[in-house]
């Protein structure tokens, strides 16, 4: 039971790891080097749909360790497994703070309605984007280390 939860937290995890990061170097670079507002819209039409699935993922990882550190509480790797729920609950928090209020507003630009300073607010995403990456990834690299 205990070596189920292990792969099942790892892959959803490391998968949600790998959205992410994709989010912050591949779909974003391409969205930022179409012409005109494409990429605007692009990232407005990601914001809406990832905006949605995402919380979802975020918690079930952070459910999954959750279990996976009690279940295994007197087995080898737990601490490292409780860090690694920590940094998810650590992502969870930037998440609510820092990324959600500008991805609410990103999600429904247009070029006819978005602000003035809506480049300066993608780049501050952007950067928190880019922490939130190293965190959930630090976590899934914790995660399988706890594995050995």
């Amino acid at each position: 039971m205990l070596s189920a939860l292990e792969v099942v937290s790892s892959v959803v995890v490391g998968v949600m790891v790998g959205v992410e990061f994709s989010v912050a170097f591949v779909i974003n670079r391409i969205l930022d080097a179409l012409p005109e507002d494409s990429g605007q819209l692009g990232r407005a039409h990601g914001g809406r749909m990832l905006g949605a699935v995402m919380p979802v993922w975020y918690l079930t990882s952070l459910a999954l360790v959750a279990v996976r550190a009690v279940a295994g509480w007197h087995h080898h790797g737990t601490g490292l497994v409780v860090v690694a729920g920590a940094l998810l609950i650590l992502s969870v928090i930037m998440s609510l703070l820092l990324l959600v209020p500008i991805n609410n507003r990103g999600k429904t630009w247009t070029p006819d309605n978005r602000p003035a300073d809506w480049k300066e607010q993608t780049k501050r995403w952007d950067r928190f984007h880019y922490v939130r990456v190293a965190v959930i990834i630090a976590a899934f690299a914790l995660l399988v280390a706890s594995l050995t």
